[in-house]
C-alpha cells in the first residue's frame, strides 16, 4: 500500500494544470493515466484554439474559466516559451439573416468583458481577409493558437520540479472512499497496486463519468447526464487562404465547421458534430469517414467559395464529453466538489470540453481552492 497526499486521475491539459497548481501549493501530487504518453485524449484531438470567451452565458463556469484562463494562459505561454500565436479570428455572417446573430454574440462578449471585439462590414472583413465572402463579421482579436503538446509538457515539468510525478501505463481499476475520508485507488498495469490519498481529483475526461460511477461509497444520483459527440477534421491541401481563424455563426452542439490553422499556417477544417448515440468511450471510432467531406465543402464554401475541388482530405477526429444532448443548449462545466457531495478533498470534473484547454489554468485554481478549503 502506497500513501500520498494528492492524486489527479488524467494526464490531459486540465489534469496536468491541476496537478502543477496543487504541487505549487505544497501538495505531494501524483498524476495517474492509463496511456503511455501524456495528453492522448481530448487534449490532443481538438483545434488547439485559445478562445476569447464570448460565446458563453455570463457568469457561467465556461465564461469565467475561459476569460480568466485565457489571460493566465497567454502569460504562462510567454513566460515558459511555449509556442503560440495570437492570430485573431473572424466570426462571419454568410447572409443578411445572420447579421443579427453576430450582434447578439457581440453583446454577449461585451457582457463577458471580452477584450478586442469589433463588428466589421463586409468590406472591412474582406480588407483583412481578401478570400473571404460574408455579409458582416465579428472580429475577436484575443483568439489564438497553442501548441498543446508543448504546453502539457511544460506543465509536467513544472509538476516534477515541485516534487510530483506523472505515472503512465497506470489504468485506474477502481476507487473507494474510506471511512476516514481518504481515497483508495486500485491501479492496474504490469504490476498492479493500491494507492491511498487524502485528496483526489477526477480529471479523466471521457472516462470521468465512468470513474465516478464506479466509486464505492459515492452517491451516483449526483452524477450529471452524459453523452458523446464526435468532431471530425479535414486537412486542406490548397495553399493557405487566410491568416486568421474563420468561424461561422455557432450551431447547436458546437461552433460550426471553421477554418483553423496550425502554427505553420497550414489550414484545416472542422470540427463537425457527430452525435454517437452512446456514452462508452471504449467504442469511439476515431477514423474519419471521407464521405463527410461533402458536408465540409458545402459548409466552407458559404464563406470561402473558391475552395477547390479535391482540396480536403481526412485528418483526425476528437470526442467531446457532453452534458447536453442533440437539440439542447450547451451545458455548463461541472466541477463537483465537497459542497455538492460532502466528501472533503474530492473534486470531479465533468463535461470539460471546449473551451477546456483555454480554461485549464483557471480550472486548476478553482480545483486547488476547493482542495485547500
Amino acid at each position: 500500500m502506497t500513501e500520498v497526499d494528492t492524486i489527479v486521475i488524467g494526464a490531459g491539459a486540465v489534469g496536468l494544470a491541476c496537478a502543477a497548481e496543487l504541487a505549487r501549493r505544497g501538495h505531494e501530487t501524483y498524476v495517474l493515466d492509463a496511456a503511455r504518453v501524456i495528453g492522448t485524449g481530448t487534449s490532443s484531438r481538438n483545434s488547439e484554439v485559445i478562445h476569447a470567451g464570448l460565446y458563453y452565458p455570463t457568469n457561467s463556469l465556461r465564461h469565467l474559466m475561459c476569460t480568466t484562463g485565457r489571460r493566465k494562459l497567454y502569460d504562462y505561454l510567454s513566460a515558459h516559451q511555449v509556442p503560440h500565436k495570437r492570430t485573431g479570428k473572424l466570426i462571419v455572417a454568410t447572409g443578411e439573416g445572420e447579421v443579427a446573430r453576430l450582434e447578439t454574440l457581440l453583446a454577449q462578449g461585451r457582457h463577458n468583458a471580452v477584450e478586442g471585439l469589433r463588428m466589421l462590414s463586409a468590406a472591412e472583413a474582406t480588407a483583412l481577409e481578401p478570400n473571404l465572402r460574408c455579409a458582416a463579421a465579428l472580429l475577436s482579436e484575443e483568439t489564438g493558437l497553442i501548441d498543446s503538446h508543448s504546453y502539457m509538457t511544460s506543465l509536467r515539468h513544472e509538476l516534477e520540479d515541485h516534487g510530483g510525478a506523472v505515472l503512465l501505463d497506470a489504468p485506474v481499476l477502481g476507487t473507494r472512499i474510506l471511512p476516514d475520508g481518504r481515497f483508495r485507488v486500485k491501479v492496474g498495469g504490469r504490476e498492479p497496486y493500491d494507492i491511498t490519498a487524502r485528496h483526489l481529483v477526477n480529471s479523466a475526461g471521457l472516462y470521468a463519468h465512468r470513474l465516478a460511477t464506479g466509486m464505492e461509497q459515492y452517491d451516483t444520483d449526483l452524477l450529471p447526464a452524459f453523452t458523446l459527440a464526435k468532431g471530425n477534421y479535414f486537412n486542406c491541401q490548397a495553399p493557405p487562404a487566410f491568416s486568421r481563424l474563420i468561424y461561422p455563426v455557432p450551431v447547436i452542439g458546437g461552433l460550426g465547421v471553421h477554418v483553423t490553422l496550425d502554427l505553420a499556417g497550414q489550414m484545416r477544417f472542422g470540427p463537425d458534430v457527430e452525435w454517437l448515440g452512446h456514452n462508452d468511450p471504449d467504442k469511439i471510432d476515431y477514423r474519419v469517414d471521407a464521405a463527410r467531406s461533402d458536408a465540409f465543402y458545402e459548409a466552407v464554401r458559404t464563406y470561402w467559395p473558391a475552395l477547390p475541388d479535391g482540396a480536403i482530405v481526412p485528418a483526425y477526429s476528437g470526442c467531446r464529453p457532453k452534458l447536453s444532448g442533440p437539440g439542447e443548449p450547451a451545458a455548463d462545466f461541472r466541477i463537483d466538489g465537497p459542497t455538492l457531495h460532502g466528501h472533503a478533498g474530492l473534486v470531479h470534473l465533468f463535461g470539460i470540453e471546449s473551451p477546456g484547454l483555454t480554461s485549464s489554468l483557471a480550472i486548476a485554481d478553482y480545483v486547488a481552492n476547493q482542495i485547500d478549503a
